[in-house]
């Protein structure tokens, strides 16, 4: 019964850890960029949008579809940013625990 406890309070301990790690990556900012740095998107910890900025030369109406391009290219960028700082955050929390396949931090 014993380790059990100890197990207890080593779980709420993370569960508390898990919590404030969250807090701290909704709040990060990130920015993920395309064209050679002509399009800038910034996502927060959550992956959600927060600002856009393009180069005004690219607003040609002409060339539309490559802004479009370049604005998904910008934000997957971020986005993928935002996923390698959350999985290096998990790892310092779990401090190299080798979690079940399957099994997704935070629940």
């Amino acid at each position: 019964m014993k380790n059990l406890g100890n197990m207890l309070k080593e779980a709420q301990k993370m569960q508390a850890k898990m919590a404030e790690m969250q807090e701290k990556l909704a709040e990060m900012e990130l920015e993920g960029e395309a064209g050679g740095g002509m399009v800038k998107i910034t996502v927060n910890g959550k992956g959600e949008m927060r600002k856009a900025k393009i180069d005004p030369t690219l607003a040609d109406p002409n060339e539309m579809e490559i802004l479009e391009d370049l604005i998904v290219a910008a934000y997957n960028d971020a986005k993928t940013k935002v996923e390698t700082e959350t999985q290096a955050e998990m790892s310092k929390l779990t401090g190299g625990l080798n979690l079940p396949g399957g099994l997704k931090l935070p629940f």
